[in-house]
């Protein structure tokens, strides 16, 4: 196998900053040089082979057996989103040296007089824009790099709809050229706006719409729209995020939804997880829908169905809350225990002793270790001059896993 290094150099902002030294050095010794005809163009005078830079696995196979002095030119820094990724992951680390640059996205900071060492980056550059929107919601200040189908515009269209357009938007257009432009405006403005290929997004939160009065957890059920107080009520609620064991960047399913309050309070507590609200009860449809939108629940997806149909399309669960069971509940548990994650867990609200002893009996079938909690609340209510206590029906809150007790 060759013993040859690959030497992979990132070009930087044109006109704003150029090549090291030693990164100069380097070409100028090269062989052969790889790279887009923007950056094998900044080498007019390159005594060497010139190839252009399109087929990734055919320049990997090049790569691999070649002896001769090679140069790979990516841009600013080839481990940000670019080249470098592909090649380390491909070639032994020790015959790959890096050469980093000033990348696009630090000079775009640096243009619009923004820190930037307390952003997050994400890329939908030939990538879908869901996993991007997730983070984008959960974040403060985010760059985007963006393509031709995931365009500014588009990524804003998609914020609006989910209620997350509480940020300052700057595009930030074909930096370190002639027609480099820099455009400030809201996420509503942005949806008409259209720019060079060639540009950045940045997104700084300024506010966050309607959520000033209410807490993480602990949202009074009265604030909740829902038909005939139909609602996992504000105590239970607290003991079933609880038992829910919740973490960021989990996955949830929320199966008879309701009013969507379970959904909602764990999507404050886990801003980078995804839940998904099912729920198909006409009746309760236009409550839900209200409430995500009251509550800016940008992280929760309402899933129109009746479970267990629906449940193929969503990514496998690490937490799975039964609200509602329509009747199907042995139906649900069993569509569920396929696609549960390993460490998950399922956690039902029986309100009934038959409900208790079915889903009991359904999940130790199952395999799962089962625990119940009885939850009693009494709540305090005037009566004349005196306060008394009104007792509410009892809930049990089933939590099940699998693996040791």
């Amino acid at each position: 196998m060759p013993e040859q290094k690959i030497f992979l150099v990132g070009a930087g902002i044109e006109g704003w900053e150029g090549f090291g030294k030693q990164a100069l050095e380097v070409i100028d010794n090269a062989e052969v040089l790889i790279g887009h005809k923007r950056l094998l163009d900044i080498f007019p005078n390159f005594q060497g082979e010139k190839r252009l830079l399109e087929d990734l696995s055919i320049m990997l196979e090049y790569l691999k057996t070649t002896e001769k002095r090679t140069v790979v030119l990516g841009s600013g820094d080839p481990n940000f989103f670019g080249v470098a990724r592909f090649l380390l992951r491909n070639l032994p680390k020790d015959r790959v040296e890096i050469f980093p640059n000033v990348t696009s996205v630090q000079y775009a900071f640096a243009r619009i007089k923004e820190p930037w060492d307390d952003a997050i980056f994400v890329s939908v550059h030939g990538r879908g824009m869901k996993p991007a929107l997730d983070r984008i919601i959960a974040s403060e200040k985010i760059a985007v790099l963006t393509d031709s189908v995931n365009t500014p515009a588009a990524i804003a269209r998609e914020l609006v709809g989910r209620g997350a357009e509480g940020y300052e938007a700057w595009i930030c257009e074909d930096l370190g050229l002639p027609t480099e432009k820099f455009t400030k405006t809201d996420v509503r403005g942005l949806r008409e706006i259209t720019c060079s290929p060639l540009n950045i997004l940045i997104l700084i939160k300024t506010w966050e719409p309607n959520l000033q009065n209410y807490p993480v957890i602990g949202i009074r059920d009265e604030e909740f729209a829902t038909a005939k107080k139909l609602i996992t009520k504000e105590e239970v609620r607290a003991v079933t995020l609880g038992k829910l064991q919740l973490q960021d960047d989990l996955v949830m399913w929320d199966i008879g939804a309701g009013s969507g309050s379970v959904s909602i309070e764990a999507g404050n507590l886990m801003p980078n997880g995804r839940i998904f609200a099912l729920e198909k009860n006409p009746q309760y449809l236009g409550f839900l829908r209200d409430n995500l939108k009251k509550f800016v629940a940008r992280n929760v997806v309402l899933v129109e169905t009746f479970a267990p149909e629906g449940l193929e399309e969503l990514p496998d669960p690490d937490r799975v809350f039964i609200g509602g069971s329509g009747g199907m509940l042995e139906e649900i548990i069993e569509a569920v225990d396929k696609r549960l994650k390993p460490d998950g867990f399922i956690v039902l609200n029986a309100v009934t002793l038959d409900t208790l002893t079915k889903s009991v009996e359904f999940l130790e079938d199952h395999g799962y270790n089962v625990e119940v909690t009885c939850v009693n609340i009494s709540k305090t209510r005037t009566l004349t001059e005196y306060k008394m206590f009104a007792a509410h029906n009892p809930v049990y809150v089933i939590a099940a896993w699998k693996g040791e007790e």
